[in-house]
């Protein structure tokens, strides 16, 4: 590989490797294939290293190599993994070598510090969401450059751990511009899906929260804000599998019964094309009672023009636009949840406006090339720089 002088841009490629659990479903897993296939597209080496998953075949699809390893098992064989590792390291020259989980990179790092520091590979690690605050989640502020998916995540690696240079990076998660564009949404799927979900535009908007069956998603909280404007006309939509946690969506539709909804809530089940459910609906909910890391599904609700009704904290304080792009309502306020969603439902006007302004917003703010771009030069800038490892 050809490089400049410190301190100068590095020209030439790079061999670069990204470690995991595995590849079968999620943001980090999205964002390794995506990433990955930016790397190639730009005349760079990608290799993942993970125990393998169904994502595999669209990660070598788009140009990446795969190496499967029990990197994120936990168990003393995984430890056999190290000097395979390291070997790796060493033979394929890897200039970059990308953590994207605990206990990959423990391994990752014990291999890579194995090497001789002038030809060890430069070290990065991703901040993907709030760890437990212990030793062994400590390992993913160890990078050279650390990245956080959010200004949220940057504070909390800062008040957490003590970790505050400029080595933290903030690179916010990005949506995919090819699958989340109104336009390209496929006719057959909309049909498909608004005959699933029955709406037939005749009961109002529809008002949709995505996202797992738990607690956590504020799903009871969404149905109380319900209760108080069941006056006005709307359907409501939670999309999710049901059978992760069944007894708890039973509970869900015990309480909409009980709260006089009826069948205005649907309980639609699992949904493959996200992009046509975001088109068939007009308001997305996140009602999510923790804060969220980075909330991607607020991302790409918007990128379909379509406003969002948001808990006030998490990820939603730095993508949805407040009164602009969406509502923000307090944590656990109910009056204030129903407020906002009273306001989305009589203003069809002030929604479109929204959706407008929102679909804007994130085209220039949270695009996965936005994200692979600001990646790829942070790689650039680290092999360029002086060794901190």
């Amino acid at each position: 590989m050809c490089r400049k002088n410190i301190g100068e841009m590095v020209a030439g490629m790079l061999t670069i490797v990204q470690m995991l659990p595995e590849l079968i479903t999620g943001g980090v897993e999205r964002g390794t294939l995506e990433t990955g296939a930016y790397f190639v597209k730009n005349g760079h080496r990608s290799i993942v290293v993970s125990n393998g998953g169904p994502m595999v075949e669209a990660l070598v699809k788009n140009g990446s190599e795969h190496i499967t390893l029990p990197v994120g098992e936990k168990n003393p064989k995984a430890l056999f993994c190290i000097p395979r590792l390291r070997q790796l390291f060493i033979k394929e020259k890897v200039d970059i070598l990308h953590l994207r989980s605990r206990l990959p990179a423990w391994m990752g790092m014990l291999a890579a510090k194995s090497i001789p520091g002038a030809t060890r590979p430069r070290i990065v690690t991703t901040f993907h969401g709030f760890y437990s605050i212990n030793p062994y989640s400590a390992i993913m502020t160890k990078g050279e450059r650390v990245i956080a998916v959010s200004k949220l995540i940057k504070e909390h690696i800062c008040h957490q751990y003590g970790v505050c240079g400029n080595h933290v990076k903030v690179i916010h998660r990005g949506f995919d511009a090819s699958c989340f564009d109104p336009l390209l949404v496929d006719k057959k799927h909309l049909s498909d899906l608004r005959k699933k979900w029955k709406i037939d535009g005749k009961n109002g908007p529809v008002l949709m929260l995505p996202g797992r069956f738990t607690e956590l998603k504020g799903h009871r909280l969404f149905l109380s804000a319900l209760e108080k404007i069941k006056h006005l006309s709307w359907t409501a939509v939670l999309v999710g599998d049901m059978n992760e946690k069944p007894d708890y969506a039973a509970r869900l539709q015990k309480e909409a019964l009980e709260k006089g909804l009826g069948d205005r809530v649907v309980f639609a089940g699992h949904c493959s094309d996200m992009a046509a459910a975001f088109v068939l609906c007009d308001i997305t909910i996140s009602a999510s009672i923790h804060p969220e890391s980075f909330g991607r599904v607020g991302v790409e609700s918007q990128a379909m023009g379509v406003p969002v009704v948001a808990t006030a904290h998490g990820g939603s304080l730095e993508t949805i636009v407040p009164e602009k792009t969406g509502w923000l309502f307090s944590p656990a306020d109910v009056d204030g949840f129903a407020n906002a969603l009273a306001e989305a439902v009589k203003d069809e006007k002030k929604r479109k406006k929204m959706g407008a302004r929102a679909r804007a917003w994130v085209a220039d703010h949270f695009t996965t090339a936005h994200m692979c771009a600001k990646t790829l030069r942070l790689y650039e800038e680290l092999v360029a720089a002086p060794r901190t490892l």
